[in-house]
């Protein structure tokens, strides 16, 4: 007898970026292994050298996040702060937008994941580039993205705070439904703060 297996739609978003993560981190660890390789034999460090491994090195911390992000997790799941001090400073190397890090203990796989999703809806808010800085104690986060020229769109942040709001998403913001999505399937307390160059979240 077949048991039936009962998923969530988020549940099952989950389990699609498990699986696409899992994907391609292979292939680009084999393109970063072959840059480094090229590296110790002496090839020359050539500008369009510099840029694949520049680029290896983003996608491979994006991918990284994305897996963290959108992949499955445990309630009981720690991620190790330095993985994501790892992630936040190759992010930091590679785009507009500087990332500040810091923890006093290895965060909760859920709440971390909770984390990453608002840290996208902050870097949607932050196109011109800026700084968003997070810091988290005991189980407790507060995340910052600041610039002088916020792009704040109060119909998508709605949806973080207020589940009576139902807004259309595009494929680039839908990182806006699914923390709205964990924020209610977990029961998680958001607090969203904005100002003219701000923009702060607490949970």
């Amino acid at each position: 007898m077949t048991k039936e297996i009962q998923s969530t739609p988020l549940d099952l978003s989950a389990l699609v970026g498990s699986r696409i993560c899992h994907d391609l981190i292979s292939p680009l660890g084999a393109i970063a292994n072959g840059v480094e390789l090229m590296a110790l034999t002496g090839a020359e460090q050539t500008p369009e050298m510099l840029l694949i491994a520049e680029s290896v090195e983003a996608a491979n911390a994006r991918i990284k996040f994305f897996r963290l992000a959108y992949g499955t997790a445990g309630a009981d799941q720690l991620v190790r702060q330095s993985e994501l001090n790892a992630i936040f400073s190759a992010l930091s190397r590679s785009g507009r937008i500087t990332f500040d890090w810091r923890g006093t203990h290895d965060p909760l796989r859920q709440r971390t994941q909770f984390a990453l999703l608002s840290v996208q809806c902050l870097e949607t808010a932050l196109p011109f580039g800026g700084t968003i800085s997070v810091s988290h104690h005991e189980g407790q986060f507060t995340l910052t993205g600041r610039s002088e020229r916020l792009r704040h769109d109060p119909a998508l942040w709605s949806m973080l705070t207020d589940e009576t709001t139902v807004t259309k998403v595009r494929p680039s913001d839908v990182h806006f439904f699914l923390t709205a999505q964990m924020r209610t399937e977990h029961q998680i307390v958001l607090i969203v703060a904005v100002s003219d160059a701000e923009i702060k979240m607490t949970f």
